[in-house]
């Protein structure tokens, strides 16, 4: 029987390394997140801690029944939230060095932390460079839709991207859909200015034509507009790392004005009040809808390896959620869907480009 990256063949546990001093809390929000994460994860996941054990024993009690399933790697050396990627990488025993060396090394399926995002993207490409066909890695985010999750990428890794990047990034973002949200066709689009095939720059109007004459096995609809990405118009939205992230940030902060509205709306007077006590359910289930933590965990695409970006400002709960987002892509195929897909793309790379405009 086969195994995935970073299980035991022996007894056939999934090992998940956690960079346990990331973020901007370390272990005060890494480990009680370990300990949510794994009362509800199946009983053959382990976690591998990376980190300074005098910071994180304080911490190992909020483990209770689990804490045999917990391993702790010792390193004093962190990756701080400001430190410029060219530094981190030329440190090695950070606990983010660490924990994606275990990826590398197969003796964790995937590494996960709420470090330094630029620092973590330079460790993770150094340490397990991009996968055969894939120029550049991608952030990809699941975003909440009318329907349940979409995906949108990129959302910061690349500021600029050709069109056969973003082809790329199309393929690796419908396979992350459909690894983490379970949908088995997932519809894609490119975030444009317009849903018009003369609308956008070039690269995206190429990129699009690429998708349609490459011949992927892909729903993919054309081009979506801006407020598509909320209203479900595809599962799956690609784009810039920068366009991706102004969205991203843009929807945060329209998430918490609109939470402060309500809760404005509800304590204007004792009536408005009454209200909300008697509407506490439905208030709750906006709350919980609203909650940036119910869908953190960023994923890094296009790696020999997976590694899982948890917001560096998260809560224990938040943390919690990144883990679940890595066991679902330690478990699933991902590679293997995507492999298909990147032959097929690059049986048209090369080709003159008016054959493709």
């Amino acid at each position: 029987m086969s195994t995935q990256p970073g299980q035991n063949s022996s007894r056939n546990r999934l090992h998940i390394a956690v960079d346990a001093m990331g973020g901007d809390a370390g272990p005060e929000v890494t480990i009680p997140g370990v300990a949510l994460f794994l009362d509800q994860a199946a009983d053959d996941v382990d976690i591998s801690l990376f980190g300074d054990k005098t910071q994180i024993q304080p911490h190992m009690a909020s483990l209770q029944a689990q804490a045999h399933r917990v391993t702790v790697h010792h390193t004093a050396e962190t990756v701080a939230m400001d430190e410029k990627p060219a530094q981190a990488i030329r440190r090695r025993e950070t606990s983010m060095a660490l924990a994606i060396k275990a990826v590398k090394e197969k003796t964790a399926a995937v590494a996960v932390s709420a470090g330094n995002t630029g620092a973590l993207m330079a460790v993770a490409k150094l340490g397990l460079r991009t996968m055969p066909g894939i120029d550049r890695p991608a952030i990809c985010a699941s975003w909440p839709s009318p329907e349940g999750m979409g995906a949108v990428l990129d959302v910061g890794a690349n500021v600029e991207c050709s069109a056969e990047q973003l082809v790329e990034f199309a393929i690796m973002g419908e396979a992350f859909h459909r690894a983490v949200h379970g949908k088995a066709k997932p519809t894609v689009g490119l975030l444009n200015i317009g849903t018009e095939d003369v609308k956008g720059h070039d690269e995206i109007k190429r990129a699009a034509k690429l998708i349609r004459d490459c011949g992927l096995d892909m729903d993919f609809r054309g081009f979506v507009e801006g407020d598509g990405i909320s209203l479900g118009h595809t599962d799956v939205i690609v784009t810039d790392g920068f366009t991706g992230n102004v969205a991203l940030k843009t929807a945060e902060g329209a998430a918490r004005l609109i939470a402060h509205y309500v809760r404005e709306a509800y304590s204007e007077s004792v009536a408005s009040k009454m209200a909300a006590v008697a509407s506490m359910g439905v208030l709750k289930r906006i709350k919980e809808r609203l909650d940036p933590s119910r869908v953190n965990g960023g994923v890094f695409l296009g790696l020999n390896g997976v590694v899982v970006k948890s917001h560096g400002g998260t809560d224990a709960k938040g943390f919690a959620a990144a883990l679940t987002v890595a066991n679902q892509m330690a478990h699933s195929q991902f590679a293997d869907e995507i492999a298909k897909n990147l032959n097929r793309l690059e049986d048209v790379r090369g080709l003159p480009t008016e054959s493709v405009m």
